[in-house]
């Protein structure tokens, strides 16, 4: 074992396993130039990242847009035929308006019939989400939902309150599909009079 030491050169037993890089001594160009090169994959990195975000973003707009169009054409896709549903559902309720006594007891299945014909395209109306506006005498008028037909001045009343209800009116879903027509009272709210001073007690 001894001999085969000593068959070891000293000047390999001390060499170290690699030769250590001197910093100090490096090349500055290339040290710039690996610096360069750092920022340069730190700056596309962060591109890249920034482009992923907005995609995403994107394609989540894209997402509910889509959801938000599905939904209104499930609800809304039907407005056209159903505003002109609402001629016949007029013609109907202005036959059942002129049905009198007599004339109920001697077409009485005439009638039950339009009654049913009636019925159906309400619940027709309802399952499409269609429903009914009736204001009612003394409501206050709404633009959102009215259309004034006329105004005039009525006793007992106040400017702005419905005095007349002409037609109904529809909205599908949350949109005005006809406004009711009304009449409107023109009426002004009386004068308010102000009280006579009190008399000082000291005069």
């Amino acid at each position: 074992m001894a001999e085969k030491e000593k068959d070891v050169p000293n000047a390999q037993k001390n060499e170290p396993p690699f030769d250590p890089v001197d910093f100090d001594e490096a090349d500055p160009l290339a040290l710039d130039d690996a610096a360069g090169e750092w920022e340069q994959l730190v700056a596309e990195r962060d591109d890249l990242k920034d482009r992923l975000v907005r995609a995403l973003a994107e394609a989540e707009n894209i997402r509910k847009r889509g959801e938000r169009d599905r939904r209104d054409a499930e609800i809304y896709g039907g407005s056209k035929l159903a505003r002109d549903m609402l001629a016949v559902y007029d013609n109907l309720k202005r036959a059942l308006e002129t049905v009198d006594d007599s004339q109920r007891t001697t077409s009485k299945a005439l009638i039950e019939g339009i009654e049913l014909t009636l019925r159906d395209l309400l619940a027709s109306f309802e399952r499409h989400k269609i429903v009914r506006i009736t204001p009612k005498i003394g409501d206050k008028f709404d633009p959102k939902l009215h259309q004034a037909m006329f105004e005039a001045p009525l006793p007992d009343t106040t400017a702005g309150q419905i005095i007349q209800t002409m037609t109904e009116g529809f909205m599908i879903g949350d949109r005005l599909l006809r406004p009711a027509q009304v009449g409107v009272s023109s009426t002004p709210a009386p004068a308010q009079t102000n009280p006579a001073p009190e008399s000082d007690p000291q005069n």
